[in-house]
């Protein structure tokens, strides 16, 4: 209502004489009586009256654009005046305006006269209330709404059907949405399970609609289900075990190791979310109505032919798929591998982990040295592809070729030369020295020196070289065997007292016993008291070169007896015989 101190302007609809006149609010009117007949006047009164429709505000009508201006819409309703509506209400998504003059557009009349004696209209909320309209109705008959998620809100989505309205993130899928945010954008059917129009309230639900046209297709397909049946179906759902496969209202498990014959690290190397394959049905409980699948199964299993294909000693090629502490796992075709193990990798190196030699993706020619179908195996050997440089070495170093190389690694059995780039050799203790009791290699090497040493056997098949340092000098043994014999009178140094005897050094690296039994036994002034570090003057009662052992009498020196000192040497005799056994017996 305007104040009193406002103008209106009054203007006809349409026609006339009169002109327009600003009266101020308030005053008197003086309306001079009609030149016409009253009752004519108030017929055409009447119809004037009637020419004009009778809304409501509130109420959505159609109405007829009349004029599209840069910034209005002329739209006339069939009321006193026309209403103009801004032209933004027209435009699109891409900003264009959709209407033009002469057509009829849906409009709300929101008030019968603003200020300028003009009705108010609204496109906008004639839309708004006819979706509300609409989404009473899909409420009331359970009908199905079409929505464009918004945007990602607390405890949902926020989707666009026509007006805004809220999906809980319970009642988005029939199971847990991780990522809600990946549905932006996204067109969904739900059903409506709440409307309060007043507080402008909507909340819809996709879990209901999924689950009823789950529950439909789900006993459709338990009809047809069947072990051994082929099925069509789409991946639902991929974990680090396997893919859930939809067959139609009811979900199947295909395992990773149904899905290749070959090997797979991840069912994502094979299918993604939308993906339709067809499925075998492996087993099928009725009472839990849970599905195992099978991809693999529709495919031939390569093993099959696999004797045929890789015949033993044949050379093959393929790409190392997978390394272990074991060994090396080679792919040669799809769904058959084969294992090199560490051993079989080089002839010469010791390969701790085929990490040293082989990586992941290498293409390698390999050799067939088993194969067991039925353990779905085969044996593969990467040195067995080249040459054996093991059995060069037998022509190479013939036994006694003296060859040089460096000590690479001592143990308490030898020391270990390289004597080639990965071809070792062994010194064993006792081919250390000659004379020496050696404890430990160390005595005599240490890692790292360069030393000539004799080769004293080769053997190829296992992989074994023996080598010998003291094979490069005179045998001190021998020579003292060969300058003495049984009953010669020798000197000697006493260097150690065991309880059973004594040990006398004769010459460097030679040592003899004199068994407590050929000790001096003698009374008196005369007995010769043993000491360590002492010489003494004594008799040879035994050579035994087999053995390298000397025995030593004094005993026999002093007793002036003549003895066959040769002849009681070499007797016959067991070898665990001791010195003082011989002395008795003579």
């Amino acid at each position: 209502m305007a104040s009193a101190d406002e103008t209106v302007k009054i203007e006809p609809k349409s026609g006339g004489n009169s002109k327009a006149s600003l009266i101020p609010v308030g005053d008197v009117i003086q309306i001079d009586e009609p030149t016409m007949d009253p009752q004519e006047y108030a017929r055409l009164v009447e119809l004037y009256d009637s020419s004009f429709r009778n809304i409501a505000e509130g109420e959505v009508v159609k109405g007829t654009v009349l004029k599209v201006s840069d910034s209005e819409v002329v739209v006339d309703v069939g009321y006193k005046s026309e209403g103009m509506i801004s032209v933004d209400e027209f435009r699109n998504e891409k900003g264009e305006v959709t209407v033009q003059a002469g057509d009829l557009v849906d409009v709300l009349l929101e008030r019968t006269e603003d200020r300028h004696g003009h009705i108010v209209l609204s496109r906008e909320n004639a839309e708004k209330m006819k979706i509300w309209d609409e989404v009473e109705t899909a409420y009331a008959e359970r009908k199905v709404v079409i929505g464009r998620v918004i945007e990602r809100i607390k405890g949902g989505l926020a989707v666009d059907i026509g007006v805004r309205a809220f999906l809980p993130g319970s009642q988005i899928d029939v199971r847990p949405v991780r990522n809600l945010d990946s549905l932006r954008g996204q067109e969904l059917r739900m059903r409506v399970i709440k409307v309060n129009k007043k507080r402008g309230n909507i909340v819809l639900s996709r879990k209901a609609l999924l689950e009823e046209e789950n529950a439909e297709k789900k006993t459709e397909t338990l009809k047809k289900l069947t072990e051994g049946k082929v099925l069509h179906g789409v991946v639902k759902n991929i974990t680090d075990y396997g893919a859930f496969i939809d067959l139609g209202g009811l979900d199947g498990l295909l395992h990773i190791t149904d899905m290749s014959w070959g090997r797979m690290s991840h069912p994502s190397e094979l299918f993604k979310v939308g993906d339709e394959a067809d499925v075998i049905v492996l087993k099928f409980d009725l009472t839990t109505e849970r599905v195992s699948l099978g991809y693999k199964q529709l495919a031939p299993d390569p093993w099959t032919a696999v004797v045929d294909h890789y015949p033993v000693g044949s050379r093959v090629s393929g790409k190392v798929v997978s390394l272990t502490d074991y060994g090396a796992f080679v792919e040669l075709e799809p769904g058959i591998e084969g294992l090199i193990h560490v051993s079989e990798l080089s002839w010469s190196k010791r390969i701790k982990h085929p990490s040293k030699v082989l990586n992941v993706g290498d293409p390698v020619e390999t050799l067939v040295l088993g194969v067991d179908s039925q353990a779905r195996r085969i044996s593969l050997g990467l040195k067995q592809a080249g040459s054996n440089p093991w059995l060069d070495l037998v022509e190479k170093y013939p036994v006694g070729t003296r060859i040089t190389g460096a000590v690479r690694n001592l143990t308490e059995f030898g020391a270990f030369v390289e004597v080639e780039e990965g071809i070792d050799g062994l010194i064993h203790i006792s081919d250390m020295s000659w004379n020496k009791h050696l404890k430990h290699p160390s005595e005599a090497l240490q890692k790292g020196d360069e030393v000539e040493v004799m080769v004293l056997n080769v053997d190829a098949d296992n992989q074994r070289l023996s080598l010998g340092l003291k094979q490069l000098s005179t045998d001190a043994w021998d020579e003292f065997f060969a300058k003495h014999k049984a009953g010669e009178v020798v000197d000697g140094e006493i260097v150690r007292m065991t309880n059973f005897g004594a040990f006398v050094k004769l010459a460097e690296g030679i040592e003899g016993l004199i068994h407590v039994s050929e000790f001096d036994d003698t009374h008196g002034e005369d007995k010769v008291e043993l000491q360590v570090d002492q010489s003494y003057t004594m008799r040879i009662i035994k050579l035994s070169p087999t053995d390298r052992k000397i025995g030593l009498s004094i005993r026999a020196l002093k007793s002036g007896e003549e003895q066959h000192w040769e002849d009681y040497s070499t007797s016959s005799g067991s070898p665990e015989v001791t010195l003082g056994d011989h002395m008795k017996r003579s």
